[in-house]
C-alpha cells in the first residue's frame, strides 16, 4: 500500500523540554489512524509538525510524498485540518462560511453537500456566533473536508457533540475513509478510536509505547479474561486465559451458572496500563 505519512526518529526539543523523543510512525494511504495519549504527551506537537505548522529538531518526515517543513501551497491544498480550537467568521452564517472557504481550493466539494454531511442544513442561514458549541464544531469539520483532502487531520473533533451528533460524525468519517481519504485522529474518547480506527498508537512522553489494531493493542486479544458467575455456593470471580474451557468445565459439573459474564480488558484498560508509568 502507498504510504501517506512516514516518520523516522522525529525529535522536537524546546528549551529545557524534549517534547518528542525519537518517534517512528507510518500511516498507509486510506487508513484511519488514531493517536492516543495523555495531555502533554507530544500528540499536538507531532501533528503540528506533520501539518507543516511547526519545525522539527531532528528526524525524517514525509507527508503525501513531501517534507512538510518545506512543502508549498499546492501541498497544503491536499490537506484538511480540524483544529482543537478554531477561529471562525462569527458574523457570517454557516452557508456563507463554508462557501467562502471552498474558494481556497482547486476542486472543492459542493458546499451544500458538505453542510448536509455535517448535519447543519437546518442551520445553514444561521450566523456562526449564534450556534451552540457542538454546532460550531460541526462547522469546523465542514471546513476541514470542503477541499476534498487526501489527508485529514482531526484533533479532538467531537468535543461538545451530543451522543447522536457523535454517531453521525462517525458515519461521516467512515464514508470519507471509504472514499480513500487518509485520516489521522487524536481523541480522548477511546470508544471513538475503537469505532473508527484501523490502527491506534499510544504516545507518552514523546515516545510511541504501543501500536496495533484496537483489538490487539498491548496484547489485548490474548489477555486473560475475567469470568464471573453465581451458583448455590455464592458469587465467584476467576481470571483465565481459557474462558471457554472454564465455562465448559463448570457446566459439565452440573452447576447452574447464574449471571455468567466473560469479559476481556477494554481498550481503556489497556491504554491506562500502557501510559501508567509514563503519564
Amino acid at each position: 500500500m502507498t504510504t501517506a505519512v512516514s516518520v523516522r526518529g522525529l525529535r522536537k526539543q524546546y528549551p529545557g523540554h524534549l517534547a518528542v523523543a525519537g518517534l517512528d510512525l507510518e500511516i498507509a494511504q486510506g487508513e484511519v489512524f488514531a493517536l492516543l495519549g495523555p495531555n502533554g504527551a507530544g500528540k499536538t506537537t507531532t501533528v503540528e509538525i506533520l501539518e507543516g505548522h511547526r519545525q522539527r529538531t531532528a528526524g525524517e518526515v514525509t507527508v503525501l510524498g513531501e517534507d512538510p517543513g518545506k512543502a508549498g501551497r499546492a501541498w497544503r491544498a491536499r490537506l484538511g485540518i480540524v483544529l482543537q480550537t478554531a477561529t471562525d467568521a462569527a458574523e457570517l452564517n454557516v452557508a456563507e462560511t463554508v462557501r467562502h472557504f471552498a474558494k481556497y481550493y482547486p476542486g472543492p466539494r459542493d458546499p451544500d453537500e458538505v453542510i448536509e454531511k455535517v448535519g447543519l442544513t437546518e442551520k445553514a442561514r444561521t450566523r456562526v456566533k449564534a450556534l451552540s458549541g457542538g454546532q460550531r464544531r460541526r462547522v469546523d469539520v465542514a471546513l476541514g473536508i470542503i477541499g476534498r483532502p487526501e489527508l485529514l487531520f482531526l484533533d479532538e473533533p467531537t468535543t461538545g457533540f451530543d451522543p447522536e451528533a457523535r454517531r453521525q460524525f462517525w458515519t461521516l468519517i467512515s464514508d470519507l475513509a471509504a472514499e480513500g481519504t487518509t485520516i489521522l485522529l487524536t481523541t480522548h474518547y477511546l470508544d471513538e478510536a475503537e469505532a473508527l480506527a484501523d490502527r491506534v498508537a499510544v504516545i507518552a512522553r514523546g515516545e510511541i509505547v504501543a501500536q496495533d489494531t484496537p483489538q490487539n493493542l498491548g496484547g489485548r486479544a490474548a489477555a486473560e479474561a475475567t469470568v464471573r458467575w453465581t451458583d448455590e455456593r455464592g458469587e465467584h470471580v476467576e481470571r483465565t486465559a481459557y474462558p471457554t474451557k472454564l465455562v465448559t468445565e463448570l457446566a459439565a459439573g452440573g452447576r447452574e451458572l447464574a449471571g455468567l459474564t466473560v469479559t476481556r480488558p477494554s481498550l481503556e484498560d489497556i491504554y491506562l496500563d500502557l501510559i501508567g508509568d509514563k503519564a
